[in-house]
């Protein structure tokens, strides 16, 4: 079954519980500032295992200590609540 993609107000609500993740066009992403660049790999490696958990990757840029994450479901064209729900799992690793 495909996700259904999530309306602007949905994107709106779930985004004031998500701290510190942007919109940006039919994305969402968030900078993960770290010590290291060996946390920042651990970071992403704890990252690539809630994605595999979940089967919904993000697209990740390191750039040494920092790490973006951006989310969207391709195949329903925008934001879905896998997207939320995945952002939510990975700010439980920093929280």
């Amino acid at each position: 079954m495909k996700s259904q993609p999530l309306t602007s107000n949905q994107i709106t609500i779930e985004l004031e519980q998500l701290k510190e993740w942007n919109l940006v066009g039919k994305e969402i992403s968030k900078t993960f500032v770290h010590k290291d660049f060996v946390q920042a790999i651990g970071f992403v490696n704890s990252v690539a295992i809630l994605a595999e958990k979940n089967d919904h990757h993000p697209d990740i840029d390191i750039r040494w200590n920092k790490v973006t994450l951006t989310l969207s479901t391709h195949s329903a064209g925008g934001l879905t609540e896998k997207d939320i729900s995945l952002a939510k799992e990975i700010e439980s690793l920093v929280n």
